[in-house]
């Protein structure tokens, strides 16, 4: 026999699926149906619980519970789902630059007349090669970092290295914590490692660190994962004083520390990165894939010498070593000065597309960094999210809803925007769309 809350929630979920409860109904609050159904209140909580779980409604917090719009594609926001070319791409970030291309051209060319271009089709070490490492670590010293080349481990790409730090530092079981707003790569690696994620309450200014404390103090954690410089989605940058109560923290409570640096580059002078506070206990991630291109899946890791072994070994488990063609290109630019370049421009090209951004939705509430790639649009009260971002698709638009981002129980009322993937005019046009669908919803 089910039990009681089983049926109430497949009750729900039948109606939900039939159409009966149409998306964006509200449904009775938690005490409502306590009363309603005759069961207890941590029973009614339970059930919307699970159907949230489900993906059928979501809680908002000071506003209730909804009826999901479930006709949205599959995994919007987080799969990069086949994107058809009429439509514009407001939900990844891929930027490039328009001699790109001609530049890798030249590069490819100087390499083909190489006089070592033979040892680029054998195995290299797992970690790449000893002068690539050091190319990479010098390049790294311009960040505030002072790693050796032996402190330094090349992957591909970022999400490889944080797919090896969590391969070859955590066990499944382990509970991490992170912001309540999050990179979803990370998400789904904790999915797929089976971690538990503790979501750290925000400020205006970044993750409350008071309350991870407090956090700590009332379960045994493994690791805390965290962008302290320029973070997805909501563009904070750390301050000196945020850094060092955080890496107390970690000593205090003996925490692994996964620093992801993915879009640091594209802040001037930011803080030294948060390996440098902690630097016994911190994994630093970054890559080349948002300052040079995505289709170069070079990355970096900084670790300390006694978590080299088993990053090592993760590196040689999943891929056994980064491709040397594209990682012989990357580090010819960085010796020829191609990256700072390439980071310089799209600093400049992220700041003037945030202030078209800016000015466009200048009578609504967001969150972001002037120099960012997205920007954190909160919606008025009247705008359902999941509809909103269905009626976009409709007008050939692509937006992410705040779910995939979301560590917490509180799903926030907001939409990420992406920037960097279409040209000016057709962010311009994407972005007027988005502005008038929501003045339209509310208008309703």
């Amino acid at each position: 026999m089910k039990a009681r809350y089983k049926v109430i929630v497949d009750e729900f979920a039948s109606a939900i699926r039939a159409g009966t409860l149409l998306p964006g109904t509200r449904l009775p609050t938690h005490r409502a149906l306590s009363a309603a159904k005759h069961v207890s209140l941590a029973t009614a909580s339970r059930v919307y619980a699970e159907l949230e779980v489900m993906g059928l409604v979501s809680g908002e917090t000071g506003r209730g519970t909804f009826v999901r719009e479930i006709s949205l594609p599959a995994g919007l926001g987080l799969d990069q789902h086949a994107v058809a070319s009429d439509v514009l791409d407001l939900n990844f970030n891929y930027p490039s630059l328009p001699d790109q291309a001609e530049r890798l051209r030249e590069a490819m060319r100087q390499l083909a007349t190489s006089g070592d271009l033979a040892s680029l089709l054998r195995y290299q070490p797992h970690a790449g090669r000893q002068s690539d490492r050091e190319t990479i670590a010098t390049w790294l010293h311009g960040t505030g970092l002072t790693p050796s080349a032996d402190d330094v481990l090349i992957v591909n790409g970022a999400q490889q290295g944080l797919s090896v730090a969590v391969m070859g530092l955590l066990k499944p079981g382990d509970v991490v914590a992170v912001d309540a707003l999050i990179y979803p790569g990370f998400k789904a690696l904790a999915s797929l490692y089976h971690l538990e994620l503790v979501a750290i309450p925000a400020d205006a200014s970044g993750p409350d660190l008071t309350a991870l404390r407090q956090i700590c103090q009332r379960r045994h954690l493994r690791a805390v994962y965290t962008m302290p410089t320029l973070h997805n989605p909501l563009g904070w940058v750390l301050n000196d004083a945020q850094r060092r109560e955080l890496a107390l923290i970690a000593r205090t409570f003996d925490l692994l520390i996964i620093e992801d640096a993915a879009y640091a580059f594209l802040v001037r002078r930011p803080p030294p990165p948060l390996a440098t506070y902690a630097p016994e206990r911190t994994v630093y991630v970054t890559g080349f894939a948002k300052s040079i291109a995505t289709g170069l899946r070079v990355g970096a890791v900084v670790c300390p010498a006694d978590m080299r072994i088993a990053l090592e070994r993760a590196i040689r488990a999943t891929t056994w070593n980064t491709p040397s063609l594209m990682v012989s290109i990357v580090c010819g630019w960085i010796k020829d000065g191609t990256i700072r370049r390439f980071e310089s421009l799209k600093r400049r090209d992220a700041r003037q597309r945030q202030a078209l951004a800016r000015q466009i939705l200048a009578n609504s509430k967001w969150i972001s960094h002037v120099n960012s790639y997205f920007m954190w649009l909160q919606l008025p009260q009247e705008v359902r999210a999941d509809k909103l971002v269905r009626q976009l698709m409709q007008q050939n638009i692509s937006v992410s809803t705040a779910e995939p981002f979301n560590t917490s129980h509180s799903m926030p009322h907001a939409i990420r925007l992406a920037l960097g993937s279409v040209t000016m005019n057709q962010l311009s046009e994407a972005l007027i769309t988005i502005k008038e669908t929501i003045e339209y919803q509310q208008d309703l």
